[in-house]
């Protein structure tokens, strides 16, 4: 036999569910107030932050606040002026990933001012700057660095600025190699060409050794050209110190050996003779 008289467990089941409805609603309601209240809290919080300098608990409190504001999406002045403050401290600590960052956002939100995209601009503006200075001191890994925190580094199209830099490197790396090779081998005027296609301040002054052993090469040339002349070989009537300027201008144009002799010598009002193995511009 039940211990209850029946219409008593009935009216028991019944109070249950209400029960435990009004438990659950109170709970919801004490948490949406505790929500509630520090949201209210958290304009005054984020003032005194923002008051006494502490610029990590502002931003903390701006978020937070940011984040349970129900009636639109206005944020207080003080938000925007510690993310700027924030951003400008990053920056001075050279810690330029995060100060780009903390700058974006502020420019990408409602407490912005016309000026903060300026100085985004004006900062994305001193790391190329940078990054440039770099890279003509020879520090091409130091420029990429600088370049990264814009994406600027590198792109999958090739077209960052970091890319542009790469390959003018790896062209002077080339020319530079191309030359050593050559002087090994005496090719003293094909050197000179490799070595004229360097457009590097860095790599330039790497190569000025080079250089003036290239140059030491040619000039020997030309004292065996000046006495296989005087032995009676083809001579030149063009005179051969014009021909060499006007050789060495061409070849820094990027012109090869041969085609720079017949068009200086054709500038010069010559014409090329050849007589077995020699060859001379005559008029």
């Amino acid at each position: 036999m039940h211990p209850y008289p029946p219409s008593t467990l009935a009216l028991r089941q019944h109070r249950l569910p209400r029960f435990w409805l009004g438990l659950t609603l109170g709970l919801v309601a004490t948490g949406l107030g505790a929500v509630y209240w520090w949201e209210r809290q958290l304009p005054g919080r984020l003032e005194q932050a923002a008051e006494r300098g502490d610029l990590d608990a502002c931003l903390r409190y701006s978020e937070q606040l940011q984040a349970l504001r129900w009636l639109g999406d206005r944020s207080p002045a003080e938000q925007g002026e510690c993310r700027r403050r924030k951003a400008a401290q990053l920056w001075q600590q050279q810690r330029w990933r995060d100060a780009l960052l903390q700058q974006l956002q502020l420019v990408n939100s409602a407490a912005a001012q016309p000026t903060d995209r300026g100085q985004l601009e004006a900062w994305q503006e001193s790391l190329r700057v940078q990054a440039m200075e770099r890279f003509q001191a020879g520090q091409l890994e130091k420029s990429l660095e600088l370049l990264a925190p814009m994406g600027e580094d590198h792109r999958s199209d090739g077209s960052g600025l970091g890319d542009q830099l790469r390959q003018v490197w790896e062209r002077n790396r080339l020319s530079f190699e191309r030359a050593q090779r050559l002087r090994q081998d005496q090719r003293w005027w094909e050197a000179l060409e490799a070595l004229n296609r360097i457009d590097h301040p860095w790599w330039e002054k790497k190569g000025e050794p080079l250089r003036a052993e290239v140059q030491t090469g040619i000039a020997g040339l030309r004292r065996e050209e000046r006495q296989h002349d005087s032995h009676g070989a083809l001579p030149h009537s063009v005179p051969v110190a014009d021909l060499d300027r006007e050789m060495q201008r061409r070849i820094q144009r990027g012109m090869d050996e041969w085609s720079a002799f017949k068009s200086g010598c054709a500038a010069l009002g010559g014409r090329v003779v050849e007589a077995g193995p020699d060859t001379a511009c005559q008029r």
